[in-house]
């Protein structure tokens, strides 16, 4: 349901005929109001009675890449509450005064900057609106202001939101680009034409005497995985597929278990030390996807969980799904994991 202005509804459902084509038929526009809050109640006022689930999107964030709909709207699925994206502050805040005087710095390691879609359960979020007593700035805090839950996920810098003249003329550089949403690398390739894919596969053997670490979750109750580190075999995967796909060696070459300071090095370091490396090489994580194979522990409980501590190691999406050998092989008779790992990622400039 795309919401604009009175005055442009003819025009833009023009523009989404033309840029939907045969999808056109799941698209309507509809009028909005004066503010942000009376545009989404129009468009909640007209959505199918059949839809369960709600994402309220910035148009103005038009290179959101689709792995963000996509998590946003599982984590709604699988939470039962509200889900936003979001990317952490970089930059040193300040609160000041009316006269512009610094008052106090602000902590930023408990600031994250919002973006959008915004998910939510359709009936929560329809009581929300129909509850509303005042204005506010996006839809996560009308709904957290009718008490309920906000879990934030990790976002993407591809969803900038167009809002100054800078912000439009990165825009238009970036959709002038042969692929949308590459800039030109040292060679003349778009970013997109420069994206790589990477793969990356790691086993361990059950160790009854160590705890399980797996996927950076401990499983309590669950035999743990023997290596040299703490053997969490998702968190290791991942990192040979990052370095993979940046073409910068494996995770033998740079964390080999002859350096004593890994010996029983949690996943998180590896995967945060990963990605420093390629943020120095210059190239940005486009997404992870992941796929893990054995018997146990059981995944389908915790795999949004997973997902969204990965995804936030990482700063970029995670997906991961399971899957058994039906009682092939040493993961089919329960001697172990297998986990393999599949990462595309981008030159950052």
């Amino acid at each position: 349901m795309v919401v604009v202005p009175a005055a442009l509804v003819d025009e833009s459902r023009a523009l989404v005929e033309a840029a939907a084509g045969h999808a056109a038929v799941y698209v309507d526009v509809v009028a909005g109001g004066a503010t942000r809050q009376e545009s989404v109640a129009s468009g909640l006022a007209v959505l199918a009675d059949e839809v369960d689930t709600v994402l309220v999107h910035d148009t103005a964030r038009c290179f959101t890449p689709t792995t963000q709909f996509e998590l946003v709207a599982d984590t709604v699925r699988a939470l039962g509450h509200g889900i936003v994206p979001g990317l952490p502050v970089s930059d040193t805040i300040k609160r000041v005064d009316a006269d512009g005087d610094v008052r106090e710095t602000v902590d930023r390691s408990e600031l994250v900057a919002m973006q959008t879609p915004q998910g939510f359960p359709r009936d929560l979020l329809d009581a929300a609106y129909a509850g509303a007593t005042a204005e506010h700035t996006d839809d996560a805090a009308l709904f957290a202001a009718a008490g309920h839950r906000v879990t934030v996920v990790a976002g993407d810098p591809a969803a900038f939101k167009i809002t100054t003249p800078w912000d439009l003329a990165r825009a238009e550089t970036i959709a002038a680009e042969p692929f949308a949403g590459g800039s030109a690398s040292a060679d003349g390739r778009s970013s997109a034409e420069a994206s790589r894919i990477g793969i990356g596969i790691d086993v361990h053997a059950f160790d009854s005497a160590q705890p399980l670490r797996l996927g950076t979750l401990d499983w309590p109750g669950e035999a743990g995985l023997a290596g040299h580190s703490d053997g969490d075999a998702v968190a290791h995967a991942i990192v040979d597929a990052l370095l993979s796909a940046a073409g910068l060696g494996d995770i033998g070459t740079l964390f080999g278990t002859a350096d004593p300071r890994y010996a029983g090095a949690a996943g998180e370091v590896f995967l945060t030390a990963t990605r420093g490396i390629l943020d120095e090489a210059g190239v940005r994580i486009g997404n992870v996807a992941v796929q893990v194979v054995g018997n146990r522990p059981r995944l389908a409980k915790r795999r949004v969980e997973m997902e969204r501590a990965l995804s936030i190691l990482v700063a970029a999406p995670v997906s991961v799904s399971a899957t058994t050998t039906d009682a092939l092989g040493f993961t089919g008779r329960g001697e172990g994991v297998a986990v393999i790992a599949t990462a595309l990622v981008h030159p950052s400039t």
